[in-house]
């Protein structure tokens, strides 16, 4: 994301920054690499062959990219036929479209029992809708690349399956968003009407949800410091975790921690109820 508001960005990728390349990704690009040049072909006539451009092999073979099916199926035969890259390909790390920086946090984040947010720069990422992700992602400089962009969102998207009250055990959810994010009309005026909907459904409908808006005029205001994030993992251990500018940093020190754990738990009780602000949602909607 440029920031996503945790997903490492809000615009890029959730921040700004190209996806960061895992140790799956780069290995089965080298695979791919050696049985390439092992069969005399350059990148662009392995690309001709199987329909991709040579900078998308190039993309893969650097472990920069997550190959699709498509992908790892024509490439297959071209390249001895082995079932090597078919086997490999479902092994194969799934977080295209995260900031590299954010990968460690998304980890926690998928198993974790609680998860806490709060953010004054864009709705998070977990609440966004597609048009609302697509908009942030183009707000903020350098612009991406459509491959780029779709990967950005589609990571986003995924991530927001944690939402669903049919895990077991479902995760706990806190969100805390200042009203100025919500009146800003990212997007446009049709793209928050979508936005607000989605929040109002997705309030009303999942019961491990709880979503609290900031008020627009609060004279003390303990998040001044800026977003921060709290997950409790399965053993009950807390992380932390604080974006800025093209970088994350994940908390663990439990002295950190408790002063987050502080700060949050202050804003919680600034912020208006999840009552009222399900009614100050509504009234904004009404509004537009």
């Amino acid at each position: 994301m440029a920031y996503e508001s945790t997903d490492g960005g809000t615009g890029a990728a959730a921040g700004g920054a190209e996806p960061g390349a895992s140790d799956s990704l780069r290995t089965f690009g080298a695979v791919v690499q050696a049985l390439r040049e092992h069969t005399g072909l350059s990148r662009e006539e392995f690309g001709a062959l199987i329909g991709y451009s040579k900078h998308t092999v190039a993309s893969v073979e650097q472990g920069r990219r997550m190959p699709d099916r498509d992908f790892v199926e024509r490439a297959e035969p071209v390249l001895g036929g082995t079932g090597a890259l078919r086997k490999a390909a479902p092994h194969l790390s799934r977080q295209a479209g995260l900031a590299s920086w954010f990968r460690q946090w998304a980890r926690l984040e998928a198993t974790a029992i609680s998860l806490y947010t709060y953010e004054c720069r864009v709705v998070p990422g977990l609440l966004q809708t597609e048009a609302y992700a697509r908009a942030v992602s183009l707000d903020v400089p350098p612009l991406p690349d459509p491959e780029e962009l779709e990967q950005r969102i589609a990571a986003r998207l995924a991530r927001q399956e944690l939402l669903a009250v049919t895990r077991k055990p479902p995760t706990a959810f806190s969100f805390i968003v200042e009203q100025a994010v919500l009146e800003r009309w990212t997007g446009g005026e049709a793209v928050t009407r979508e936005l607000l909907d989605h929040l109002m459904g997705l309030i009303e409908r999942n019961w491990n949800v709880e979503f609290q808006v900031m008020p627009l005029r609060r004279p003390t205001h303990a998040g001044l410091d800026g977003p921060l994030q709290l997950a409790e993992t399965p053993d009950n251990r807390w992380f932390g975790y604080s974006e800025g500018q093209k970088n994350g940093r994940l908390i663990a020190d439990p002295k950190e921690i408790s002063v987050l754990q502080q700060r949050y738990a202050k804003l919680r009780s600034q912020a208006l109820t999840p009552e009222d602000s399900l009614g100050l949602l509504k009234r904004m909607r009404g509004a537009l």
